[in-house]
């Protein structure tokens, strides 16, 4: 394709620089609040979905990566963490240290450069440290100091990541406190006050010890998103499990299955009536790719149809589940060549696209040449709402595909 529009990626991440909480956090919890040592792993597994590092103590034997401390929390700078640069067959589960990884991971002058290279005009980017819903944050034991970590954080992503240096093209994504639905309506109305659009939620709370999205619990935090315009963003993994089969099954397992979560997590919200109580609440799954969703809306449909009498859901669900996922859910997607084959059945309106800078799975160096094999099929004026048009309307972006509060 000729002038393939500049794309807007709506999940990359972004790996917090060392300093991010030491020079945020009030003097009295710089000691406390989470740091970065350099220590040996002892031992790192991730199997049957979960990852499990151990942290050496010094002057042990093994490699050295780079920790995270923060309470009882131990956890390593990895290189599925940050991978682009990296040939396929050297990316392992191994620790890595700051100097290990490509700077674009951390360093936003080299982001830019490295997004130039990869024809991405600007880019969403999700949490490392605090894990894809702030979940770090909502298993600590202090709740005061996890508090003033979440404010540190969305105020290191609003003021530097996203600060003048980004030039509009990085676009801000918050955080909230996950234990307190009142408070995390405050922090959505206090990023939204500056021009935070997004914001950071678990594909399934339960998970995470936390109330359903089919109680009232999340009211106060659903309503300040409504009302805000603030796009709910659940990542895969932000329910701290990813999906698999058995306690002894290959991380290989969890991969081809990643999309899992977001199908069960996708069917409580069509369900739950949260779409009728907020009409104007929108949200977004990344990384969960596109292909599985048109059978999920014909079978939630048919439910719906045959079995709202007696599924719990016909007082609260109005109105069949594809049409709810049609005016308030986006999938994301970064190589799904079957779903954009059955685009037509999704919604061109429903779909966004993606990078996942620096992650093991990106694209990056090649996100254009990847999306003009895969969507070679498609009209050019679907392939701009898909690749930008589509991210610019949820995201609030200006029409050049900035941040607008950085304009």
């Amino acid at each position: 394709m000729d002038g393939f529009p500049r794309i807007i990626s709506v999940d990359d991440h972004t790996v917090e620089p060392p300093h991010v909480w030491r020079n945020r956090l009030p003097a009295k919890f710089r000691d406390v609040g989470p740091r970065v040592v350099r220590a040996p792993v002892r031992r790192m597994t991730f199997t049957g979905g979960r990852f499990t590092p151990v942290m050496g103590d010094p002057g042990d034997p093994g490699p050295v990566a780079d920790w995270w401390i923060y309470e009882d929390l131990r956890r390593p700078l990895t290189r599925l963490d940050t991978a682009v640069g990296y040939s396929r067959d050297d990316v392992k589960l191994e620790g890595i240290t700051y100097e290990k990884m490509r700077p674009g991971s951390y360093s936003v002058p080299e982001r830019l450069a490295d997004m130039d290279r990869n024809h991405v005009q600007s880019a969403l980017c999700f949490p490392t440290f605090p894990r894809f819903c702030g979940q770090t944050f909502a298993e600590a034991a202090d709740r005061g100091l996890a508090l003033l970590c979440v404010r540190a954080y969305n105020d290191w992503m609003v003021e530097e990541w996203c600060g003048p240096d980004a030039r509009g093209r990085l676009i801000p994504l918050g955080i909230v406190p996950l234990w307190d639905a009142e408070e995390a309506a405050a922090e959505v109305y206090r990023n939204a006050a500056r021009g935070v659009r997004a914001v950071c939620f678990s594909e399934i709370p339960p998970h995470l010890g936390l109330p359903s999205v089919h109680s009232d619990a999340w009211d106060p935090f659903l309503r300040a998103c409504a009302e805000t315009g603030t796009v709910v963003a659940m990542h895969i993994g932000s329910s701290s499990r990813m999906p698999s089969t058995s306690d002894d099954a290959p991380p290989a397992v969890s991969s081809a299955l990643t999309f899992a979560n977001c199908c069960f997590s996708l069917v409580d919200w069509l369900l739950s009536g949260a779409f009728d109580r907020f009409p104007e609440l929108r949200v977004m799954y990344a990384e969960g790719q596109i292909g599985w969703i048109p059978y999920i809306l014909e079978r939630a449909d048919t439910i719906w149809t045959h079995n709202r009498g007696w599924g719990g859901v016909a007082d609260k669900v109005l109105s069949p589940p594809s049409e709810l996922f049609a005016a308030h859910v986006h999938g994301c997607f970064f190589d799904d060549p079957f779903g954009l084959r059955n685009l037509d059945a999704i919604g061109v309106g429903n779909v966004l696209y993606e990078t996942d800078y620096p992650h093991s799975d990106s694209t990056w160096p090649r996100s254009r040449e990847v999306a003009e094999e895969q969507m070679a099929h498609l009209s050019p004026d679907v392939v701009e709402r898909v690749v930008r048009g589509n991210a610019i309307d949820l995201l609030g972006l200006t029409e050049e595909g900035l941040w607008a509060g950085a304009v």
